[in-house]
């Protein structure tokens, strides 16, 4: 992983690694800070990467530490709105996603970023993920553009 992690650095990249993390050992714990911190300022991407994640969980969380936050009394309840919640997920940092491609035939979207998902595009694809290539990729991409991005309105 270090060497990864220097090779995305040198490109401007930064590393988000997003998950529950309470149970994952403290060796591998070292490696994801170490990640967040040597590319933790650079701007020309983000690679988000999910380790121990799981969505429903991430709500779970982000509720009880917004609860937290309300009986420490520092929100208000009626302060509380989408963009206050959103500041409680693990992807506070990092915007929704305004594509998923899901590969494998499958059509479902398996526990995965369920709050951030909510105006996101989907392509699915029968082709399995280690054969998917640039080729596919650009097809989802094309696809994509094709699509009118409504954000909810009919």
């Amino acid at each position: 992983m270090k060497k990864e992690v220097k090779q995305l650095n040198e490109k401007g990249i930064r590393v988000i690694i997003i998950g529950n993390f309470k149970k994952v050992p403290e060796d591998i714990l070292n490696k994801i800070d170490n990640a967040h911190e040597v590319t933790k300022n650079n701007k020309k991407m983000n690679f988000c990467i999910a380790f121990s994640y799981g969505s429903r969980d991430e709500i779970i969380q982000a509720s009880k530490s917004l609860i937290r936050d309300v009986l420490e009394e520092k929100i208000r309840i009626s302060d509380i709105n989408e963009n206050i919640f959103e500041n409680y997920l693990y992807t506070k940092d990092i915007p929704d996603p305004d594509l998923l491609i899901r590969t494998s035939d499958e059509i479902r979207i398996s526990n995965f970023l369920l709050w951030q998902m909510a105006y996101t595009e989907f392509v699915f694809t029968p082709v399995l993920w280690p054969d998917f290539n640039k080729n596919h990729f650009l097809r989802a991409i094309l696809e994509y553009q094709t699509r009118e991005r409504r954000f909810g309105l009919a």
